[in-house]
């Protein structure tokens, strides 16, 4: 069991769970409320649920569990590996493949091809159903995902993540004819007032977001673009361009009602392509370049015979 100690500070008036997602960014917001329901989470020697508002010199405790056996089958599921050695792997996701498991998805997630890959040798940090993942992509979403093989270096890439300091560049094919060569778009993302499965741009509840993009072809009707990101919220990509009037293409929550005009799209074309850390041992800056997906290339191929 490890504990941590926070003080209140500038978050004197926010609600606890608010204040605990931004300052534990190693652990999801999943993770942490599931911490503050079993009573993990205390301020003084009093347990207090997520909408607990935090007062002058609060002092709150939290207990992380060690890492319990996870319920999880190890499954021989392919990995298309760019990078492994003993501290760390970095995977090039499929499109289709969920990063971990959840409802719905018990089987067949990154997770499960995971453990039958590493076997014992994967971070506990995140708990039960996430072992060595220090970020995530989503389920259409393809490209560089990074995974720690102990604590040790999850904690340390964690907090690169955590300094801004990871860099994470994806590519991305949206809607219309997006007029600036490049841009940035700094707007807090939270979760939507009314729809609870999709984040918007929230002024008052949402946290930072800052993605730069920059265009790389125009197709007339489509724009190929490249996004770096500062952060990394939730949907911050999709939600960002959405904002622009740019939805992704293929994107089914963001993008227009219509469907795809490509036949067997699946899902948001995005794909994070670069991924540069310092090695979590070595200190040593490395930077991976997952090529596009054949699906993406040959919508791009498409896109050029028709300009």
């Amino acid at each position: 069991m490890e504990n941590k100690v926070l003080q209140t500070g500038e978050f004197v008036g926010e609600r606890i769970d608010r204040f605990l997602s931004c300052k534990l960014e190693e652990f999801s917001r999943s993770y942490i409320q599931r911490l503050m329901k079993e009573g993990h989470v205390k301020v003084g020697e009093k347990a207090v649920k997520a909408n607990y508002k935090l007062c002058k010199g609060d002092e709150i405790s939290i207990e992380i569990p060690d890492a319990s056996e996870p319920d999880i089958l190890p499954e021989p599921i392919p990995l298309n590996i760019l990078y492994e050695d003993s501290d760390i792997l970095i995977v090039n996701k499929p499109k289709g493949m969920v990063v971990h498991p959840a409802a719905g998805h018990y089987s067949g997630t990154l997770v499960n091809a995971l453990m039958y890959h590493c076997k014992d040798s994967l971070s506990g940090i995140n708990g039960v159903l996430r072992p060595g993942i220090v970020h995530r992509i989503d389920m259409d979403t393809t490209g560089s995902l990074l995974v720690c093989k102990h604590d040790e270096a999850h904690r340390i890439l964690a907090e690169q993540l955590k300094q801004h300091t990871i860099r994470r560049e994806y590519h991305a094919i949206v809607y219309g004819n997006l007029k600036e060569d490049s841009g940035t778009i700094d707007a807090p993302i939270g979760r939507h007032l009314t729809d609870r499965k999709k984040m918007s741009i929230n002024y008052k509840n949402g946290k930072p977001a800052v993605t730069h993009y920059q265009v790389l072809e125009r197709f007339g009707k489509f724009t190929y673009i490249c996004c770096r990101l500062e952060t990394g919220r939730t949907h911050q990509i999709r939600v960002h361009m959405a904002s622009l009037h740019h939805p992704l293409l293929g994107d089914e929550v963001y993008g227009p009602s219509r469907k795809p005009v490509f036949k067997g799209l699946q899902g948001q074309v995005l794909h994070a392509k670069i991924l540069g850390i310092h090695h979590p041992v070595t200190g040593e800056y490395m930077e991976f370049d997952a090529p596009l997906p054949e699906y993406f290339v040959d919508i791009l191929q498409k896109l050029r015979k028709n300009i």
